[in-house]
């Protein structure tokens, strides 16, 4: 009987169609997959995947990474990843105290875990997110060679493209989703140089090709005479110094608050730091714990701003909450040869007033919290740090606003958000950057709602440039509005208006 010649035709074309079936569904790695977390006893909202990527085999340059799948549409949502600051903090900070799928709440007796719970204002609601421990030396992320821990701007953007890029690799599934970069602080640097360095690649053909969207920056850190020009008119402005010492320190320093010119300009600054000393800098607002003046405290007071020394602390349900000092340099701290100190450096290792990252830290120096999540033993790369001094850390891009001009006039889309209360990186600073841009503004100065509440204010510009303020919020605004966070961050990436 002669052969169908149509049968071979249709071999060959369910032959194509099940290899592309096989390519489709290729997932994430199983052994990244996450199980059960320690303090947890719910059930996942979505799937969870962590462990390391190395992206250098020569030097053992591993990476860590929590991976959250959006608990809506995971193929479709969009992909975010997070970073914190410092330099030299980890972004478990974002996972555990802002907007990770689980509020904390501290252990209720010696020797137990703090306990788990859902958190209603996740960022996972609408995204993917990944929290990445970067650069390596932070958090889990760690080298087998030391002398990766000597890094700097530049450095820090080329190996996380390049986590990227192999991340990516193992999760060929989540190429298509438009993907955008966050973080706070000083990942107001990492954010435009990594995504300078993620352009570079698309225009460049690197495979995997990342189908970047655009960005957000919290609180950051852009550029040192707009940032270090912020506290003055801030603190005038929030009523922290009066009037009268207002003009003062207009009229002797000139506008130049960053680097006083004259004896009588610094005199005039350091009544400034008198007025504000003792008021918690990540938040104006919320109360500070004061220490009593000892040795140790008094030298840290000669080498840094007096508002530097009591930090503060905040409540929120479920959860003791942390203020840390490291997520930003501060207004006039010391930045000699490009060399930014991490807070412990500057500190010599003195245990710094209102400085509480317990939950944290008791829970991710665990041993069983990091065998399930697939982190290196203690005893292999040492404790876990919110911010670490196991790194020294040069600041060498310069001014953010070249970055975010690149970017936004080819395109890709830009939130500059900032809690109004934050003392350590002023929102006066950002929203005179973004004005200095000298872009078109095309959405003037509004406030914008949550709940039918007035949530902040907004100011759009053209080339997707929006500048956004957090009426109330501190400096992780997720931390302390994770509720309108959630709704400025939803509403930017569905690219609806804000």
């Amino acid at each position: 009987m002669a052969k169908d010649p149509t049968l071979g035709f249709y071999k060959v074309i369910y032959f194509c169609l099940f290899c592309s079936l096989v390519i489709l569904t290729q997932s994430a790695p199983e052994n990244a997959l996450v199980t059960q977390l320690p303090g947890f006893a719910g059930t996942f909202p979505s799937k969870h995947y962590s462990g390391y990527v190395n992206i250098d085999q020569s030097h053992g340059k591993n990476l860590f990474y929590y991976f959250v799948e959006s608990e809506r549409k995971p193929s479709e949502d969009p992909l975010v990843l997070w970073l914190n600051g410092g330099p030299g903090c980890s972004s478990f900070d974002g996972f555990v105290y802002e907007h990770g799928p689980f509020n904390f709440e501290a252990a209720k007796t010696n020797g137990s875990l703090p306990q788990l719970h859902l958190n209603l204002y996740s960022w996972s609601k609408v995204s993917n997110i990944i929290y990445l421990d970067s650069p390596v030396g932070v958090g889990l992320s760690y080298s087998k060679n030391r002398s990766d821990y000597v890094t700097g701007d530049v450095q820090t953007a080329i190996d996380t493209h390049a986590f990227l890029l192999k991340w990516f690799e193992l999760y060929p599934e989540f190429l298509s989703n438009p993907f955008f970069i966050a973080g706070e602080s000083y990942a107001g640097v990492y954010v435009p140089t990594l995504s300078y360095e993620v352009v570079k690649g698309i225009d460049a053909g690197t495979k995997p090709v990342l189908n970047f969207k655009g960005y957000l920056v919290g609180n950051g850190v852009t550029d040192g005479a707009f940032d270090g020009n912020a506290l003055v008119p801030f603190a005038h402005g929030m009523g922290l110094i009066s009037d009268d010492l207002y003009e003062e320190v207009k009229n002797e320093c000139r506008g130049n608050f960053y680097h006083p010119l004259t004896d009588t300009c610094e005199s005039k600054l350091k009544k400034v730091d008198e007025n504000i000393k003792d008021l918690n800098i990540y938040d104006v607002l919320e109360p500070c714990y004061h220490y009593p003046q000892t040795p140790e405290t008094t030298d840290i007071k000669i080498r840094l701003p007096s508002s530097f020394l009591k930090l503060g602390k905040t409540d929120r349900p479920l959860a003791v909450r942390k203020r840390m000092f490291g997520r930003a340099w501060p207004v006039r701290a010391p930045v000699r040869d490009g060399i930014v100190p991490t807070w412990p450096q500057l500190l010599n290792g003195q245990t710094v007033p209102c400085f509480n990252d317990e939950v944290a830290t008791e829970w991710l120096n665990d041993a069983a919290v990091r065998k399930a999540i697939h982190a290196e033993e203690e005893n292999v790369i040492g404790r876990w740090e919110l911010c670490t001094d196991n790194i020294l850390y040069t600041h060498e891009a310069g001014s953010m606003i070249k970055y975010h001009k690149n970017l936004t006039s080819r395109g890709y889309r830009a939130l500059i958000f900032s809690g109004d209360h934050d003392m350590c990186v002023p929102f006066t600073g950002s929203e005179a950057w973004t004005r200095s841009v000298g872009y078109k503004i095309l959405d003037e100065w509004r406030p914008w709602t949550s709940d039918g509440q007035i949530a902040g204010y907004l100011q759009g510009y053209e080339n997707n440039l929006n500048f956004l303020t957090i009426k109330g919020a501190g400096h992780t605004v997720p931390e302390y509005k994770p509720k309108e966070a959630l709704d400025f961050y939803s509403r930017f990436l569905a690219g609806k208006p804000i």
